[in-house]
C-alpha cells in the first residue's frame, strides 16, 4: 500500500523529475501557441481574400478593423481557454505525487 503512495522514478533519470513539471507545459504551450497562431493567420486570409465583398457592407477601413479584430481573438480565445488550462493540467499532473490515485497514473508518469 505503502508503494502506491510514492511518486515513481523516471525512465529518463533522476535529473529529469523536477524539469519535466516544466517543459511538459511549456512545449504544450510552444505547439499550441504556434498552432493557434496559425489558426490567426488563416483567418486573416480569409477575410483579405473577402475584403472586397466585406467592404461593400463596411468599407475598407471597416473590413480592415475587422480583418485585425477576428485575427486576434481568435488567438486570445483560443490560448486563453484551450491552452492555459491545458498548461496549467499538464504542471498539476507532474507535481502531485498521486493526482488521480488511479493505476493508470502510476503505470504512465515513469515514461515522462
Amino acid at each position: 500500500m505503502e508503494v502506491d503512495s510514492l511518486q515513481l522514478k523516471s525512465i529518463w533519470g533522476k535529473w529529469w523529475e523536477p524539469i519535466r513539471k516544466w517543459f511538459y507545459p511549456a512545449w504544450l504551450a510552444y505547439e499550441t501557441l504556434i498552432r493557434f497562431y496559425d489558426y490567426s493567420l488563416s483567418v486573416n486570409s480569409y477575410f483579405t481574400n473577402q475584403q472586397d465583398f466585406i467592404a461593400f457592407y463596411i468599407g475598407d477601413i471597416g473590413a480592415q478593423i475587422l480583418n485585425v479584430f477576428c485575427s486576434v481573438s481568435t488567438f486570445a480565445l483560443c490560448t486563453i481557454f484551450l491552452t492555459v488550462p491545458a498548461c496549467f493540467v499538464l504542471y498539476k499532473f507532474f507535481k502531485a505525487k498521486k493526482l488521480t490515485g488511479t493505476q493508470f497514473e502510476n503505470k504512465i508518469k515513469p515514461f515522462f
